[in-house]
């Protein structure tokens, strides 16, 4: 791995992969890119920002040799010239697109902004990928106006830059619908999503398998479940519980509790994703001689899909052990049980047997933990 695009780097996947990156990585370059919109609160984002700078700096001042370089670039995938000068300029080998407006609640009152993002922007980045070796020409000559083709071709003879080895992109569990049958299998067909994000997401998918075939650009696509964390997303159940908990507010459990979640842990995601960046879907060509699509798509999901009142007592559990909530707290009073919301369903559980047959790889971090920490990081975070 040289130089490594991953858009979304303020958010909580993004910023929890470059972390790991700064730690397996000492030579290279890594760009981040995120708009940080403000689907919620920015200060988050900002936080994560900084907790990356202050690593990097670290790592480059006690870690010998280290020379790995981080730059973060505020903007949108959605601004091609921006995407387009990015590629250009660092001439990527690995992309990782995270970046996505987020959301299956949001999605229904506020469609423009996933076609934006999640349709447009994604199209901006296979863009960028298929034209990898044109775009740094054109900086080069736009950077060296003065110099001969002969000069040039001479520049970028020393680059050796082949294009794009590997893009990884976030699906999400939503492409699975209403699907009945569980666990969800990568095998199983994906075309009757129930929310605008679902089918932006499945599209993703579509859009990349078609980019491997016509450009022969390896793809892989990962369905994550229920991901959560430290300095996770806000608008997430176990986040937004707790906020509403510590205000003495009432929170609301969908489909009267009947709802199991396929709750995985942060550093599961991003151990998922590392490996799957290093191990591209290899290229070859078919018995007409016409290149078979270098494209995969993975489940990442813990595989213990949890009752949401299981959940919920867990949480409080863990709440109370870590001071943000008294233990005579009384939760019962601050429960209702109400019906399942559009858009959502009653069970996500992920197979990620693929995972672990090609990577050798489970998540494996149980929800408790994983709540532990979340508890912990909230009590020092804010300081109730």
């Amino acid at each position: 791995m040289k130089n490594i695009l991953v858009t979304g780097s303020a958010g909580f996947i993004g910023a929890n992969l470059v972390k790991r990156l700064f730690h397996e990585l000492n030579e290279g370059t890594i760009v981040g890119l995120d708009n940080l919109n403000n689907y919620y609160d920015v200060s988050l984002k900002e936080y994560r920002l900084r907790e990356l700078e202050t690593l990097h700096s670290q790592l480059t001042l006690n870690s010998k040799p280290y020379t790995l370089n981080y730059k973060f670039v505020k903007g949108s995938i959605a601004d091609k010239a921006l995407v387009d000068s990015l590629f250009g300029q660092y001439h990527f080998d690995i992309v990782v697109n995270l970046a996505a407006q987020a959301g299956v609640r949001y999605s229904i009152d506020n469609p423009d902004v996933y076609i934006e993002s999640n349709i447009i922007g994604f199209y901006n980045i296979l863009e960028a990928c298929r034209n990898a070796k044109q775009l740094v020409e054109d900086y080069l000559k736009t950077q060296n106006s003065q110099l001969d083709q002969l000069t040039l071709n001479s520049k970028l003879s020393t680059l050796n830059y082949n294009g794009i080895q590997h893009l990884v992109y976030a699906s999400s569990s939503s492409v699975y619908g209403g699907n009945k049958k569980v666990p969800f299998s990568t095998d199983d067909r994906v075309d009757n999503p129930v929310s605008l994000y679902a089918a932006t997401k499945k599209s993703n998918e579509l859009f990349a398998h078609c980019y491997s075939k016509l450009y022969n650009i390896p793809s892989t696509g990962l369905r994550f479940f229920t991901v959560y964390g430290p300095a996770g997303r806000p608008d997430m159940a176990y986040f937004g519980f707790t906020n509403k908990l510590l205000k003495g507010e009432t929170i609301q459990i969908y489909n009267y509790g009947n709802c199991r979640r396929d709750f995985t842990y942060v550093d599961d995601i991003v151990e998922g994703v590392f490996r799957v960046m290093q191990k591209a879907p290899a290229k070859r060509n078919g018995e007409d001689g016409l290149p078979i699509p270098p494209y995969a798509v993975y489940n990442i999901g813990g595989g213990q899909p949890e009752n949401l009142l299981d959940f919920v007592q867990t949480l409080q559990e863990e709440l109370v052990r870590a001071g943000v909530l008294p233990k005579d707290y009384d939760f019962d009073a601050h429960k209702e049980l109400v019906p399942m919301q559009p858009g959502d369903v009653p069970t996500t559980y992920a197979d990620a047997t693929a995972l672990e047959r090609d990577f050798g790889f489970t998540p494996k971090i149980t929800l408790r933990e994983g709540l532990r920490a979340f508890a912990q990081w909230y009590k020092s975070y804010y300081k109730p």
